[in-house]
């Protein structure tokens, strides 16, 4: 293993290389184990916040430092573009650009600098989160360009890669979370669910909060509002799914819908209420009937579910539509609860009377959330009670009625199925062959090219982001208007490199407008894409909004006029 640098900023963008040279989950780990065994508990703290993909928000913005940069530097705006073109990143062409027009140390550089032997570069790296960087950026104008570039003159590029990026907030590097885990594991010789579990509900860098994190599991102090780390499905293969993945028979399987709504944990601990989304943000404020609803649980109750609006009365959840007028939102006033009124459809129990039972089988922890349900919480009379369900489930005798059972999954408002091993344990993150996913087909539409702009990364030379657009009529319909195309979604996947490859020429050769950095191009190129729904929005101009899009293949084979149109997108919108 290469030499690692002990102290200071240094250190951690050594590791940050190391990492990103590093192939195999076995070195990745043993850099991570050398760096934190090494590190202080403060900068041990903010590089796990980094590590973890938790970083504050963003300090400066990209284009505040490309500005800096060329204020400060003889490069015309042309040539950092065409820079910038290549490298793909706007904090690694300033990176690379900087060093070159001034290097370290060089006296006959017109541009601003610090010593040449300053020690930022040493400096630890909480002050660099907590001091440096946040002071630069509360400045403005000319003072802050002025310390930016002081910094910049003091680091090499790797140093000031990684600078720039903690200032943008678009700090990302090739670890996941489940390595850092296990490297904290090793080190602390503590148990990787339980460093999950202390982690969730928000990791706030400190030298007091990395020395809690990673202390003997004796001295853990309970905190009343965090959630258990979420137990993820895998997707069941497409072919026979039922012979490639489900061991036993098909009784020895819970069935359930796969609901499309916000999944959560309900926790009611110490006399208070708290719901946490997958994505672990504490989200009380917005749904604040839920919190009303949990008033009703006995205290040491955690429930795992989904959140989804569910009108009063309604055979069916509503649309995740209904439900994205509820995100976000701090105070949600009467009118929006009303028209968009939400349930906690429970389907796991997690923690009962203060005693954590993941451990159990999944048949009793639903036997047990039966129970509360059906028993604690209509007994109790409570008027919130019925904001909390149960997601039903679903007989399944025989694999021969699981194709018919997920057919059913749109009529029911649902995603698709999902499969529980009846005596699965509650586990931390993905682990293949407890839980499965089995989601419904994803719709498809031929659609036309009409847009196409450069990505980014390793493919900023090519043209790989495209918008598409369905036919207003059909071409073949007589009107007194010729049809027109009217443009439905925006895809950034789907192609393989020799298609993106041979698509960019296309575009480049048929262009026929430019809008600053994207291309109009003729009209004649058609794809099939897939997505997995749609919803109304007047946001766009075909009046839907499409959920995750993607390119499913080049129809090479189809004409421009036999693409589909809007009314067969209207056709697939789900009722409201």
């Amino acid at each position: 293993m290469a030499e690692v640098a002990t102290t200071g900023l240094a250190a951690f963008v050594a590791l940050v290389e190391q990492l990103d040279r590093s192939t195999g989950t076995t070195a990745k780990v043993e850099a991570l184990v050398e760096y934190f065994s090494g590190a202080a508990p403060a900068d041990a703290a903010w590089a796990l916040q980094v590590l973890l993909g938790k970083q504050r928000r963003r300090l400066i913005t990209g284009r505040r430092l490309r500005q800096i940069c060329l204020e400060g530097s003889p490069l015309p705006d042309w040539l950092f573009e065409e820079c910038y073109a290549h490298v793909g990143d706007s904090a690694e062409t300033i990176a690379l650009l900087w060093q070159q027009l001034n290097p370290a140390g060089s006296q006959a550089s017109p541009l601003q600098r610090s010593p040449p032997h300053s020690p930022l570069h040493a400096c630890p790296l909480h002050v660099w989160m907590e001091a440096l960087l946040p002071a630069a950026a509360a400045l403005e104008h000319e003072p802050q360009a002025h310390r930016v570039r002081q910094l910049w003159s003091d680091l090499k590029p790797g140093a000031l890669l990684v600078m720039n990026k903690l200032f943008t907030g678009g700090f990302r590097v090739g670890v996941a979370q489940g390595l850092v885990i296990r490297a904290l594991a090793q080190l602390s010789d503590l148990e990787e669910p339980l460093l999950a579990h202390r982690l969730m509900g928000g990791f706030q860098p400190s030298a007091e909060a990395y020395r809690k994190l990673i202390a003997p599991a004796a001295a853990e102090e309970a905190v009343p509002s965090r959630p258990y780390p979420f137990f993820l499905a895998s997707a069941l293969p497409p072919a026979d799914p039922a012979a490639a993945a489900l061991a036993g028979a098909a009784t020895a399987w819970l069935c359930e819908w796969k609901w499309d709504g916000i999944r959560g944990q309900l926790i009611r601990r110490g006399g208070e209420g708290f719901l946490w989304s997958r994505g672990e943000e504490l989200i009380n404020h917005a749904f604040p009937e839920l919190m009303e609803a949990a008033t009703a649980l006995p205290d040491g109750t955690v429930l795992d579910g989904e959140v989804i609006v569910w009108p009063e009365g309604a055979g069916r959840p509503a649309s995740f539509a209904r439900l994205q007028r509820r995100l976000g939102r701090k105070a949600p006033g009467r009118r929006l609860l009303a028209e968009c009124p939400v349930v906690f459809l429970a389907y796991d129990l997690l923690e009962q009377g203060g005693e954590d039972r993941r451990s159990w089988p999944l048949s009793q922890r639903r036997a047990a959330l039966d129970s509360l349900i059906q028993g604690h919480l209509q007994a109790a009379e409570h008027p919130a009670a019925g904001r909390l369900r149960l997601s039903p489930l679903l007989p399944l005798e025989s694999w021969e009625q699981l194709e018919p059972r997920r057919q059913q999954a749109r009529d029911a408002g649902a995603e698709g199925l999902m499969l529980k091993g009846a005596d699965s344990p509650y586990l931390a993150g993905r682990k293949r062959g407890h839980w499965w996913k089995h989601k419904l087909d994803p719709c498809r539409l031929d659609a036309v090219l009409l847009y196409a702009q450069a990505g980014s990364g390793r493919r900023a030379n090519l043209f790989t982001d495209y918008t598409f657009g369905l036919w207003n009529r059909p071409p073949s319909a007589p009107g007194s208007t010729p049809p027109r195309l009217v443009s439905f979604a925006k895809a950034y996947s789907g192609l393989n490199d020799g298609e993106i490859g041979a698509l960019d020429r296309w575009i480049r050769s048929h262009t026929t407008e430019r809008f600053g950095p994207v291309r109009a191009v003729q009209p004649l190129q058609v794809f099939e894409l897939a997505f997995e729904g749609l919803q109304r929005s007047s946001r766009h101009k075909s009046g839907i909004a499409v959920r995750f899009p993607r390119i499913a293949r080049w129809r090479r084979d189809k004409p421009a006029p036999e693409a589909d149109c809007l009314a067969s997108a209207l056709a697939l919108l789900p009722p409201e």
